[in-house]
């Protein structure tokens, strides 16, 4: 069962990116490929996620239950996931904690288990596509606070489609990173 341990450093203060993250629909728009169903009312966010490698696209739809304490500023999350195919079958739990004053310092502690076609991958480079996803997740939600932070919640646009190939690309360098320590 591969585990991800990382932190990024979102250049906006804790009192304006922790509301945001509480907003499921916002944290999905930041979300390279990611879509969001509304809220069901049953404590399940449900959505999907679309990659595209090459001519190839591949549509993952899952589920999620997020626990939040306000107090420390945490999410716990619970996810299981499907591809459009029913190939491949994913497993993931995490722990979101947000810290910091003028910039906040964004950590994730999780792990994630990949059955099918897609396990072998997902074993191999699962942690660095992780990483890429929440550099450019990060990059997003910075993007939605400023001066008009107000109107950027009302409307969030949607992240760009995830290209397969420039993720890949985040994910091998973020390995020669890895393993250049």
């Amino acid at each position: 069962m591969p585990s991800v341990t990382e932190t990024t450093i979102i250049p906006s203060p804790v009192d304006k990116v922790w509301p945001l993250l509480r907003d499921p629909a916002l944290v999905a728009s930041c979300i390279p490929g990611a879509t969001l169903l509304p809220d069901q009312g049953d404590g399940m966010w449900r959505g999907s996620i679309r990659v595209k490698f090459g001519p190839t696209v591949a549509i993952f739809k899952g589920e999620a239950s997020l626990a939040f304490d306000d107090a420390a500023k945490t999410c716990t999350i619970e996810g299981r996931g499907i591809d459009g195919r029913g190939a491949s079958r994913a497993l993931a739990n995490g722990l979101v904690k947000v810290s910091g004053g003028a910039t906040t310092e964004l950590a994730i502690e999780g792990s994630f288990t990949v059955s099918g076609p897609l396990e072998t991958f997902a074993n191999a480079g699962g942690v660095h596509v992780a990483r890429a996803l929440l550099a450019e997740f990060s990059t997003n939600i910075a993007k939605q606070i400023g001066p008009t932070s107000a109107e950027a919640v009302a409307a969030p646009p949607a992240a760009a489609e995830i290209s397969g190939f420039r993720l890949l690309w985040r994910a091998f360098l973020s390995w020669l990173r890895g393993n250049s320590k």
